[in-house]
Order: C-alpha cells, then structure tokens, then sequence
C-alpha cells in the first residue's frame, strides 16, 4: 500500500515526536528496519509529515519494546484521528499556523500555567476588553478579520471549564488600563477575574505593582501540561501567533520563569481582596 504523504499538523507531530522519544539512543536506520521502512520514510512519519496509523504505531512500539501500554494506546489514538476536526478548523488559513497550532494544544491540555507582564491573559478576558486590545492595536485589521479574531479569542475561553487547573498570573498594572469607553469596560473585567478566581480549577494570582520589574520582562509565557505519555509545551507569545517547544531544557527554564514570578506575586486571597479593592475604589 502506498503511504500517503500528509500536512504535518500539530498532532502529527506530536506523534511523531513521542515515536522519537521512544526510539531513544536507536539509530533510525535499524528502526525502520524493525518496520520493513527506509530510513526517510521513519524520519518523515517522525517530523509529521507521513501518517502512521494506529496500529502501525503499535506495532513499532512492540517492535521497540516500550513498556507503556497506555501510552502506546493513546498516540495510537491520537495518530488515528481525522485531520481538520476542532471548533478552530474552520479558521484554517485565515489565521497564522503558529496560532492554530497553540489553539490545538491549548485545547488538548489538562493543565495551563499562563502569564502574561502587561495585559489581562487572554483567557480571562471579557469580549470588551478583547475588542479593545485587538482593535486598537497599532496593526489593526480590517474590521471583519478584527471580529473573526474575537472570536476566535473568546471561543478559546471553553478550556477555563475543561482542564483541571489553570494557574494565571495577571499583572496588577493591568487594572489601571485607561480607555476610552470608560471604566466600565476594566469594571467589567475585575468582575470576571474575580469570577475564575472563584473557580475550583483556578488559582489566580496579582503580580504587585511593587514587584520589580525583571520579574515578567521576558514576555509572555503559558506552559502546557497534557495527560501521559505527551511531553508539555511551553509557548512564548509575540505579534506573529508565538512559538511554542516541547524540548525539555526549554520547557523546563520557561517553568522556572513562571515559577519565580508566581513566588512574588501575591497569595491567591490577597489577589481576590486587591481585586474587591479596586471595584469598590476607582472603578466603583
């Protein structure tokens, strides 16, 4: 049977990733030809963009002997589903690659860390403030693609209900944003900060404006945990839709980060306390 050549989407490359991973100190010719492969056609299905089918991935686990049958289950799994499902499909090619693919990952995650040195995460936004941030941007858009990027925003929100814990970390500087629709916008959005600060799955923490400012001044950062065997993500954000990794020195020094900044922020209760402050204070 001919293999079918196939575009590397973000799980597909996980899969093949993981296939890596467990390949381990093996050379890939002597892999592949544990499948009767040539060594291209290994490297292909390992960078994505070769299928392999579930129980293709199967039995080249067999053949490597990993010992993780539910791990071996799931990648099969995962190798086995259809391209282009998802609520973000129909914004395929009108939106950046690199965005698709951390909606994709955003929306498989078990567990979220994000942070963010300026603005409200964008996972707790409200749609006002969203509109804001995105319309008012020095490289707006056109107003159609404005409000197809709101909605592409807002519809990401669906994972506040769906992962087991979400830690954010939302600047406390963020709550002095002047605009000008008024302070009902920003009341608004304390009022829904408060509202996930509520929330079991969530702890959300204020960085203090006291807080010197190295800590949060590499940008923007969300660490991406998943449900085994998948290796997390760490994702830095910037203007063309960020760049995510899932090598483990990376990931591990952007946790480090997050963790540094988590330590000075304040205790999850004060941040709730700060946020009651300032909607009985200056945006009362």
């Amino acid at each position: 049977m001919t293999q079918k050549r196939a575009t590397p989407t973000i799980k597909r490359r996980r899969v093949g990733g993981q296939l890596r991973r467990w390949r381990g100190t093996l050379k890939s010719g002597e892999a592949a030809k544990l499948m009767g492969w040539d060594t291209t056609r290994l490297s292909r299905i390992e960078r994505g963009t070769y299928r392999v089918s579930g129980e293709e991935v199967r039995s080249f686990c067999d053949k490597l002997g990993v010992v993780d049958p539910a791990g071996v289950e799931e990648v099969a799994r995962v190798a086995e589903e259809p391209m282009g499902e998802g609520w973000w499909a129909p914004y395929t090619g009108r939106i950046g690659q690199n965005y698709l693919d951390f909606i994709e990952l955003e929306a498989d995650a078990q567990s979220l860390q994000i942070q963010h040195p300026v603005i409200i995460p964008g996972l707790l936004q409200t749609p006002g403030y969203v509109r804001e941030m995105i319309t008012r941007a020095p490289t707006a858009v056109s107003p159609p693609h404005a409000e197809m990027l709101v909605a592409v925003r807002l519809a990401r929100q669906a994972v506040l209900s769906k992962v087991t814990r979400l830690h954010a970390l939302v600047p406390e500087s963020a709550l002095h944003a002047k605009f000008e629709s008024g302070p009902a916008l920003m009341r608004d959005q304390i009022r829904k900060l408060l509202d996930a600060s509520e929330m079991p799955n969530v702890e959300l923490q204020l960085i203090p404006l006291t807080a010197h400012p190295t800590y949060g001044s590499n940008g923007a950062i969300t660490t991406l945990s998943f449900k085994h065997p998948w290796a997390k993500v760490a994702s830095v954000d910037n203007p063309m839709g960020g760049s995510h990794t899932d090598d483990l020195k990376q990931v591990g020094f952007l946790e480090k980060e997050f963790s540094a900044i988590a330590e000075i922020a304040l205790p999850a209760d004060e941040s709730r306390d700060l946020l009651h402050a300032y909607l009985e204070g200056p945006y009362k």
